[in-house]
């Protein structure tokens, strides 16, 4: 049976993919540079590493696995400046970093590397009405979206040179228990404003609970026909910023008022106020269509949407009980 080297197995979607693949029946290995911080993930083989950057030797770790689930990077941080030494630390782990990995993994015989990267490298924003497949323009408009999508182009390089098959998945925002970022940032706002001034936006946004997220990414892992192929993934349900607050709010019991405001006056409030990116991304549209890998692999989202939220707020819930 083939065993998965998982990486950033101890980060948000790797304490939720381990486990899944551990269930499906599949021996699974965890790099990390810190296996002091692996004692709840059960039923896997922990290899010590000792970073992510181009110079990291992988051989030791890649030691009898024939499949890589990549997840490790460096992820964004809120209100993060894109400056120069920002951008090479995207470029040195996420594409360097990758492409390593990659090279060291395809000498060693693995068959198949999943790479686990963002729907970003779409841009920030759907046009108007039309949600974007994995034949739209690659457009990134972040530093790390572009190190993504630079990564994709390094891994299909090595890949090819090497006949490793790749897989690439692209999931858009992920919530569920132990969230954080913007979502996390959304689920304080739900939770602690009484009025909230969103009625009137009309937004659609894909979402993918971290639990199909896992279950997507086991797919492509299994899937004879997902080598050599790019899937958006999602939720089975688009949500607008209202939407989404009202049903956390409500699996918190807790239902703000939503005043119907013209978006156009909360535009040039944030504008004033030093905030106009931040409610370009809370009020305008993000959606994907997520068709091809439920066409090709016959895959579907295990956890509805509302299950997955009411899990998320639950999480929040206790969590702020503990803060």
């Amino acid at each position: 049976m083939t065993r998965v080297l998982v990486t950033g197995a101890t980060g948000f979607i790797g304490r939720a993919l381990c486990p899944a693949l551990v269930q499906a029946g599949l021996p699974v290995v965890v790099a990390t540079r810190n296996p002091s911080i692996t004692s709840h993930l059960t039923g896997v083989d922990v290899r010590a590493i000792t970073g992510l950057g181009p110079r990291v030797d992988w051989r030791a770790v890649l030691r009898d696995v024939g499949a890589v689930v990549h997840l490790a990077a460096r992820t964004p941080v809120l209100d993060e400046a894109e400056d120069a030494e920002t951008v090479a630390a995207y470029r040195r782990i996420n594409v360097d970093g990758s492409r390593k990995l990659a090279e060291d993994a395809a000498r060693a015989g693995v068959r198949r590397f999943v790479f686990v990267s963002t729907a970003k490298v779409h841009g920030d924003h759907s046009p108007p009405g039309a949600a974007m497949s994995e034949q739209s323009p690659v457009n990134p408009a972040s530093a790390y979206a572009r190190s993504k999508a630079d990564a994709e182009s390094a891994l299909a390089e090595v890949a090819a040179a090497h006949a490793m098959e790749l897989v690439v998945v692209r999931p858009p925002l992920v919530y569920g228990p132990g969230v954080g970022g913007n979502m996390l940032a959304l689920l304080k706002l739900a939770a602690r404003a009484r009025v909230l001034p969103f009625g009137a936006i009309r937004n659609a946004r894909s979402l993918i609970y971290v639990g199909n997220l896992a279950d997507a990414i086991r797919c492509a892992l299994q899937a004879q026909d997902a080598a050599g192929r790019v899937y958006l993934v999602r939720d089975g349900e688009d949500l607008s910023t209202p939407a989404l607050l009202r049903l956390v709010g409500e699996a918190m019991g807790r239902r703000p008022l939503m005043p119907f405001i013209p978006t156009a006056a909360l535009k040039l409030a944030a504008t004033m106020t030093g905030r106009g990116a931040a409610f370009a991304k809370l009020a305008g549209s993000f959606q994907i269509d997520d068709a091809r890998i439920r066409r090709e692999l016959g895959w579907t989202p295990p956890v509805p949407v509302l299950q997955g939220m009411h899990e998320t707020a639950a999480w929040y819930t206790t969590k702020a009980g503990r803060s």
